[in-house]
């Protein structure tokens, strides 16, 4: 896997994505996915790879805004309850590549809203989620989580923001932790159908801990980094065309 002609350019890239995802309560692997598709991973590849990063980059994230104070335990299991056995049916299957890179390219357009900021303002009102609500937008996501190789957070937390069930910096806190749960759950319905992580793996987690670890405590805080995110949101674009046309 780290044979890739212009690999130095990918492990550059890698902590970058990390940060600005982590910054925001997410581990990346929409991210993750995105570049991997620009650099012509196979998709037996991406998956097991993406949900192994966000495992490391979501749990540091999640640590940093737990420690602030930010994570509401009951609106995370509203949606953890029915995510992790979906995200978990999820990875037990596998799909065609090239259905696979056309339901990805469409996610990744959440990725890109999110990192625009079009998903970015709070709201003062905050409503109470519904158990079949929770547990609707929980299975669905933890399906696709699983099934695709994200952690779910991206489309998660603009659904909190939108229907008002959290604040930013709670809603960050709450996706963290749910990215984790989902990435485990479907990392374990992979490694089930015979899937095996690569050693190689690893070394991308260590370079990605690197941003993950500083988008955490940084976005925990206080964080302005726009221009970065529309850089990110300009990869995010270019891969989606790469997937749906390739």
């Amino acid at each position: 896997m780290l044979q890739l002609e212009n690999i130095y350019l990918f492990l550059l890239i890698l902590p970058i994505i990390s940060f600005l995802y982590s910054s925001v309560g997410h581990g990346g692997a929409s991210g993750y996915l995105a570049l991997m598709a620009l650099f012509s991973f196979a998709p037996e590849t991406m998956k097991p790879t993406a949900l192994l990063l966000n495992l490391f980059v979501a749990g540091i994230s999640f640590y940093y805004y737990f420690k602030e104070g930010y994570f509401n335990k009951k609106l995370f299991l509203s949606f953890a309850i029915s995510s992790i056995p979906f995200a978990f049916l999820g990875g037990t299957i596998d799909i065609d590549a090239s259905i696979y890179k056309k339901i990805l390219a469409v996610l990744l357009v959440f990725a890109i809203l999110k990192m625009l900021n079009v998903f970015g303002k709070e709201n003062n009102s905050i409503k109470q989620v519904k158990l079949w609500q929770g547990l609707v937008v929980g299975g669905v996501i933890g399906f696709f989580s699983g099934l695709i190789g994200i952690g779910g957070g991206i489309i998660l937390t603009p659904v909190i923001l939108l229907l008002h069930w959290g604040k930013m910096k709670e809603a960050a806190a709450v996706s963290a932790l749910f990215i984790w749960v989902n990435s485990a759950s479907g990392l374990i319905g992979q490694i089930t159908t015979g899937i095996v992580l690569q050693t190689e793996s690893f070394i991308l987690v260590a370079i990605a801990l690197i941003g993950g670890v500083l988008g955490g405590y940084i976005g925990s805080k206080k964080l302005n980094n726009q221009k970065l995110r529309y850089i990110l949101a300009v990869v995010l674009v270019m891969a989606c065309f790469k997937l749906f046309f390739t």
